[in-house]
């Protein structure tokens, strides 16, 4: 009886020598029916899933001469759970070394990861490869790091350019331009606010993270162990900072991008800012956008609003709840901002009302860490020899379009854990879904980025009637000192609050490149998937994050913590390759199907 371990040594032996032989019978052979490879980077120069046989001939008949793969070998134990081996494998191709993960169904492949880690001859410079920093001897003229490091930053942007423009220094643009300083690449952060770290500062005070800190470590510096599992906004901010700042990273704030053009006889970006009132024009050969999760703030134009003798405000700008004490306040909206600002208002002595217009996911945040993230990202995962790091590779290691089936059962073992809970709010009027299919919260927070509250107490309240509720119902007209909703009801107000989400994350393109750009780069984040929110057709991935988009030069980087730490190394590896002027062929530059 042979184990999982030398089966799936089996299996690699047999790819490796059938792709070295460019036969690729024999490499399809080795793959079941019902079968998807996902490669980031290491063979496709892009973010791409082949999904069924005939997507790998395709794929392997482009690619394959050019990659050049090679030294498939097994990594650890291979594992053999409800007949599905799990084995993790170490690859190199012509350019690059790779990792990648197997999952093995009567000894064809089910699914396949391919990962690449880094560029041969571009390493980082870590380990035996670190820099030495001290020049030890005499030299006259020595210039200290000090004196090195001030004098970057006085030259770039100005007698130098960088070759990487990051729009955005909020997590996403700081821990790509980490990598990016990493690996050598002349990087330039731009940020409106004044400090790394103000975009979560300026958030409602009440504001934490819902995600647990093992999923949210940021590359090369993990947080400490004693980091609480949900961090303060303020204390996200702080390490924000420090991390730019022992990074080295070269981060202008106060400064707001005002336009950008390609340039196209010079293949470079003209991007023209405005840095503390100082006009500045950069060039670089890459710009990024990495601007969060989504587009400029929704507002609802709600006939009488201009009438409104209280406060109005979206939910990015709300200020905390101190001031409304002895208040009445209505917030238009029920995903996590609405509870999370409805919970600190009736802290405080605020009488506060939920408007409901649509269904709304709940999750809470104890089952969720335990039957949804628990397996991957806890202490027990980590005792376990799970870190982030493979934790991240197991999450990309599953296809997206079979992703769902993965996620329904552990919403419906939360159906019959938090019964009691969910019985309680759709007695109140509240209106609960999971998803279109069942599959609950990550699943519509890839699909459409909303619909979804994780639940951290406020659930409770709007249970039991402390947060006043109205569903099924919208705002019609705002009175001067009420709002009118759509079944007739008239809410007192002193505040609203549009907790309403935010938009496409290329309405940025449009307004500082143009809206030709935005609509050749298209719709931005969503799968396709023909669910509420997510139009087909499907693409398999999701939408020009991380990768190529049909604007040549111009990047979108962005998510959450996790997505931001994982998929940057994917990015600043493609933006690396350019940099030393590799070749990098994209194959299968996804299709524009939805504008703005």
């Amino acid at each position: 009886m042979t184990t999982p371990s030398q089966r799936a040594s089996t299996w690699l032996a047999d790819f490796g020598a059938a792709l070295g032989k460019r036969d690729l019978e024999a490499a399809l052979a080795l793959f079941d029916d019902d079968c998807y490879w996902r490669d980031l980077v290491s063979f496709t120069w892009n973010i791409c899933t082949q999904e069924g046989k005939p997507a790998v001939r395709d794929m392997l008949a482009a690619r394959l001469a050019d990659v050049a793969p090679g030294s498939f070998t097994l990594e650890g134990e291979a594992t053999e759970a409800g007949g599905v081996i799990d084995a993790w494998f170490t690859f190199e191709t012509r350019l690059s070394r790779g990792r990648g993960h197997l999952r093995l169904k009567d000894g064809k492949a089910w699914t396949l990861l391919t990962t690449m880690v880094e560029l041969k001859g571009f390493e980082e410079k870590t380990g035996t490869r670190r820099i030495k920093g001290a020049e030890h001897g005499v030299h006259k003229n020595r210039k200290t790091w000090m004196e090195l490091r001030n004098e970057e930053q006085a030259k770039l942007g100005y007698s130098e350019q960088p070759y990487v423009v990051i729009v955005g220094g909020g997590q996403g643009g700081i821990i790509l331009a980490a990598r990016l300083r990493r690996l050598g690449v002349p990087t330039l952060v731009i940020e409106k606010n004044a400090r790394p770290g103000d975009s979560w500062r300026n958030r409602y005070k009440s504001l934490c993270l819902h995600d647990p800190v093992w999923y949210d470590h940021l590359p090369y510096i993990p947080f400490p162990d004693d980091w609480p599992v949900f961090a303060p906004k303020d204390k996200v901010g702080d390490w924000l900072e420090m991390y730019a700042k022992v990074m080295e990273l070269n981060y202008w704030g106060s400064t707001t991008a005002k336009s950008a053009h390609f340039d196209e006889a010079k293949g470079e970006w003209v991007v023209e800012v405005d840095r503390a009132g100082e006009q500045v024009t950069l060039r670089p050969k890459q710009l990024v956008f990495a601007l969060g999760v989504s587009g400029y703030a929704n507002v609802p134009k709600i006939a009488g609003a201009d009438t409104f003798e209280g406060e109005q405000h979206h939910s990015s700008k709300h200020p905390g709840p101190e001031k409304y004490k002895g208040k009445k306040v209505v917030v238009l909206g029920s995903n996590n901002s609405a509870h999370d600002i409805c919970a600190a208002l009736w802290e405080n002595g605020v009488d506060v009302t939920m408007v409901q217009r649509s269904s709304t996911h709940i999750a809470p945040s104890q089952a969720l860490m335990e039957l949804a993230l628990g397996g991957l990202y806890s202490e027990e995962a980590v005792k376990n020899g799970i870190d982030h790091h493979k934790a991240d590779l197991i999450f990309a290691s599953v296809p997206y379009k079979i992703m769902h089936t993965f996620h329904i059962p552990v919403y419906e073992e939360m159906k019959k854990r938090e019964a009691d809970l969910y019985g309680r709010l759709e007695k109140a009027g509240f209106m609960l879904d999971f998803g279109d299919d069942g599959s609950g919260l990550f699943m519509k927070y890839l699909r459409r980025g909303s619909g979804y509250y994780i639940d951290v107490g406020a659930s409770e309240l709007v249970a039991n009637g402390s947060i006043k509720l109205k569903s099924r119902v919208n705002i019609e007209r705002i009175n001067p000192k009420s709002v009118l909703l759509t079944d007739g009801t008239e809410l007192p107000a002193d505040l609203i609050v549009y907790a309403t989400g935010f938009g496409s994350m290329n309405q940025f393109l449009a307004d500082i490149v143009s809206p030709d750009v935005a609509n050749r780069v298209g719709k931005v984040w969503g799968l396709g998937s023909s669910t509420t929110k997510d139009p087909g057709p499907w693409e398999g991935e999701l939408r020009n994050m991380w990768k190529p988009t049909n604007q040549p030069q111009l990047w979108i980087h962005g998510g959450n913590l996790h997505q931001s730490r994982h998929y940057s190394q994917f990015l600043s590896l493609q933006l690396k390759a350019r940099f030393e002027g590799l070749d990098t062929p994209v194959y299968r530059q996804a299709a524009v199907h939805h504008l703005r």
